[in-house]
C-alpha cells in the first residue's frame, strides 16, 4: 500500500477540480480560508486522517459482504 503523503495544495486543487474552478477563483480562496479557520472541518480532517492511518495498520481481512456494507456505509460505493 502507498503511504503517500498529499499535500493540501493537492488537496485543494482535488476539490476546486471538482467543483470545475481554478485553485485561485473566488469560490476556492473561501473554501481554503474556511477550512484552515473552521474548527468543525479541523476536527473532521482530522478524524478522517486518523481513520485513514488506521485502516493502513489494519490487517484483519473482512468477509466481502461486510466490506461492501462497510464502502456502501462510508458511501464509497453505489451499494446500499
Amino acid at each position: 500500500m502507498n503511504e503517500e503523503k498529499v499535500s493540501c495544495k493537492e488537496v485543494m486543487s482535488h476539490i476546486c477540480e471538482s467543483l470545475s474552478e481554478e485553485m485561485d477563483s473566488p469560490k476556492c480562496v473561501a473554501i481554503k480560508d474556511h477550512i484552515e479557520n473552521c474548527e468543525g472541518c479541523k476536527s473532521y480532517f482530522s478524524s478522517v486522517e486518523m481513520t485513514i492511518d488506521l485502516y493502513k495498520k489494519c490487517t484483519e481481512t473482512l468477509p466481502e459482504d461486510v466490506h461492501k456494507k462497510l464502502m456502501a456505509f462510508l458511501e464509497l460505493t453505489d451499494e446500499k
